[in-house]
């Protein structure tokens, strides 16, 4: 002990002792044991070791500025399905009543959950892997399953930005090439290609010119060289957003995240001039009060806030661990959740204000269509000119005209009438043909855009929105991978990337066969959905049940400078994980209810068609399942039978004065008692790692000590926190 110290000045002094345990142990140096003979685990201290472990935490990379973070998390949360999946699931499940149960269920599982991976994130200044390291070495697997849901997600998702960059550049030329069906030669005589003339141009050249589709996802068909080299683009975009980490994508952000918006906001103002749009508009939000009541819409709400909000794939966690500890990470929370629920509105908007002004370019074509048959039936004396209004004019037949002029036909020749092969020709037909994923986007939208002015210009602005949409969920989505593993396994960082962009890419070649389309199909519902509500779930027991409520609140007031609202206590202890696993069960449900099947392309139908997936597609099926699930079981067993180190034995007991002196100087004279016996009074939280040190059989409470800490903290030191009683 050093001789100026007040304890052996003492032992040197007659005078009575009066001094607290507090105020000796707050006036001695700080001593690292880890370093000195009183090092009980028998580790031999590595100074190099040490201090790049040191050197690692204060030099983690950070965001440039509080925007740029704001702007990768809207990025990454925001994504196509705000665009081409919530606007479908709007008009499927009661319109405007649709909004009730998704805001309810935003409010109870959504926000908690999104706040809590920030909240981690944040905290523990690591990716996924280290963040449930963290936590509960037993669940280390959590940080692994969602690598693997990222990677598998990553291998479609970068497929679709591909699909989008081949329609952007066939988009700089007039007229749009699927604003009409191609003309073939037949020996001397043209005619239009019958694959086309028997569906329609957008349908055609998606499906022909685009992916050149086979008929089942047992016909290979061999690669789409034109997609190979989109997908190839795609992937090469995504390294370089990557290779510097968020000094890259944190810069890729400022475009690929505000150029959308600029988009939906042009797009809305062209579309509410364009004849017809309040028709969809005023479809789409007039409420079915109804489907409320739905379970069905309710479990679909739940999966789409799920989703949209990007929980379970680690890129909020990834994201958020570049941030500054004092960070208010909940008010990012409420402020990106909420953008992502008005753009999804925003989005619908726009949607439904092209597909009013198409239903009704569709809608009078059927009447004009309709109003030929009728002309001739007139001519050939199957219908009577008596049962033609005397107001209807043929030159200048309006959609009122014809239902009435149809009423009459359909009620004069009852008996007959579905021979003469009339339509009804009704604008609510036309706005009730649900369309989403890659219908609404390359056939839906691309036809309406096609009877845009200056068709062109709107397709291209629409085209480069969904790459921007489609790569700031890119980089959340490889941020879920990448940080995790860099951290984890300290690999060089533009190596790593730049070797995992490669393997995604000849993984990937998969999805541009002919047959591709297919696989992207499977990937989209089965790899992702089940594996990561499982991840979810075991993310809020975790903090929750195992790392204690209570003790995530204490340190959240610490990190905060607030202690966040009891909602949130409540919501992460039991709502959200009694909602969560009724999801699961709800989805394992619709799993059994649902066959297994996809939507083909029957080139000779020129139609779709559902098929069943074949033996060794359903084997791939449930092999993803498996594989993404699998690092669950597998770390809580290798760590639970001690057949792989959870770093629980090592004590490393270093400290530095000015935290342990703030803590003991705010304890009472009747915590002392307490400290000694490594307790620790409740206003006091541990900002350190915790594992648990099995003490022997006789031990009555367990003491949990610290590991090398990150962030603003510096070096380790020895602070029992609270008990498991107290969890």
């Amino acid at each position: 002990m050093p001789k100026n110290s007040k304890v052996t000045q003492r032992e040197h002094s007659s005078e009575h002792v009066t001094e607290s345990v507090a105020d000796l142990l707050a006036h001695e140096e700080p001593v690292d044991y880890k370093r000195s003979v009183l090092n009980v685990t028998g580790e031999t201290w590595d100074k190099q070791k040490d201090g790049e472990e040191e050197l690692d935490a204060e030099n983690r990379p950070a965001w440039n500025s509080k925007l740029q973070y704001i702007l990768a998390q809207i990025g990454y949360s925001v994504g196509l399905g705000n665009v081409w999946r919530f606007p479908y699931l709007c008009q499927k499940n009661g319109g405007g009543a649709y909004l009730v149960p998704y805001l309810v269920l935003l409010i109870i599982i959504g926000l908690p959950l999104f706040f809590l991976e920030l909240a981690v994130g944040q905290r523990i200044r690591r990716g996924s892997i280290g963040v449930w390291n963290y936590i509960c070495p037993r669940l280390g697997g959590i940080g692994y399953a969602s690598c693997l849901v990222c990677f598998f997600v990553g291998l479609y998702y970068n497929v679709i930005i591909g699909w989008s960059i081949f329609y952007f550049f066939k988009s700089f030329q007039y007229p749009l090439p699927w604003s009409e069906c191609p003309i073939v030669k037949n020996g001397s005589v043209a005619v239009v290609e019958t694959e086309c003339e028997r569906s329609s141009a957008t349908t055609y050249f998606w499906y022909r010119e685009a992916l050149d589709i086979s008929n089942s996802i047992s016909e290979s068909g061999g690669l789409n060289w034109k997609m190979t080299l989109c997908l190839l683009v795609a992937w090469s975009l995504v390294g370089l957003a990557m290779i510097k980490g968020i000094q890259s994508s944190g810069k890729v952000m400022y475009f690929s995240s505000l150029f959308p918006y600029v988009v939906l906001v042009c797009f809305l103002v062209r579309g509410l001039l364009l004849r017809g749009a309040v028709d969809g508009i005023m479809h789409m939000f007039t409420p079915k009060l109804d489907k409320m009541l739905d379970p069905q819409v309710w479990r679909e709400a739940a999966t789409q806030v799920f989703f949209a909000l990007g929980l379970g794939f680690g890129g909020v966690i990834a994201f958020s661990s570049y941030n500054k500890q004092d960070n208010n990470c909940h008010f990012d929370a409420t402020l990106v959740s909420f953008i992502n629920f008005f753009t999804s509105v925003l989005a619908t908007l726009v949607v439904f204000a092209v597909l009013g002004f198409k239903a009704n370019i569709m809608n009078e074509k059927c009447v004009v269509e309709n109003a030929e048959k009728i002309l001739g039936y007139l001519n050939t004396n199957v219908l009577s000119h008596d049962l033609i209004p005397p107001h209807v004019n043929f030159s200048h037949l309006t959609a009122k005209d014809y239902n009435e002029m149809y009423r009459v036909i359909m009620t004069v020749k009852e008996g007959h009438f579905k021979e003469l092969g009339l339509d009804a020709c009704l604008l609510e037909d036309e706005l009730n043909k649900s369309v989403q994923g890659t219908g609404l986007a390359f056939i839906a939208f691309t036809e309406a855009m096609t009877h845009f002015p200056a068709s062109p210009f709107w397709s291209v602005m629409f085209f480069l929105m969904l790459i921007n949409l489609g790569l700031g969920s890119m980089i959340g989505t490889m941020s879920g991978i990448i940080t995790p593993i860099i951290d984890t396994f300290k690999v060089r960082k533009e190596v790593f990337t730049v070797g995992c962009c490669i393997f995604a890419f000849v993984v990937g070649l998969i999805f541009v066969q002919r047959s591709g389309n297919y696989f992207v199909t499977m990937f989209d519902d089965y790899s992702a959905t089940l594996p990561l509500t499982v991840v979810v779930i075991l993310e809020n027991i975790a903090v929750a049940w195992i790392y204690g409520t209570k003790k995530f609140m204490q340190e959240l007031t610490e990190m905060l400078g607030f202690r966040p609202y009891q909602f949130y206590y409540y919501t992460w202890k039991y709502v959200s994980p009694i909602c969560m696993a009724v999801l699961m069960t709800a989805s394992i449900i619709q799993l059994g209810v649902s066959p297994p099947g996809y939507s083909a392309w029957i080139r000779e139908e020129a139609a779709e068609k559902f098929l069943f997936y074949p033996t060794w597609a359903m084997a791939i099926l449930i092999s993803l399942i498996i594989l993404a699930s699998l690092p669950l079981p597998l770390v809580f067993i290798l760590r639970q039978f001690h057949l792989v180190s959870d770093g629980s034995n090592a004590l490393s007991v270093t400290y530095k004065k000015g935290r342990m002196m703030k803590d003991i100087s705010n304890l009472e004279d009747n915590d002392e008692t307490r400290f000694i016996l490594s307790k620790v009074p409740s206003e006091t939280p541990s900002p350190m790692p915790t594992h648990r040190s099995y003490l022997g059989p006789g031990s009555n409470s367990p003491m949990e000590m610290s590991s090398a800490p990150n962030g603003r903290y510096g070096s380790g030191y020895l602070l029992a926190s609270t008990p498991e009683s107290e969890l």
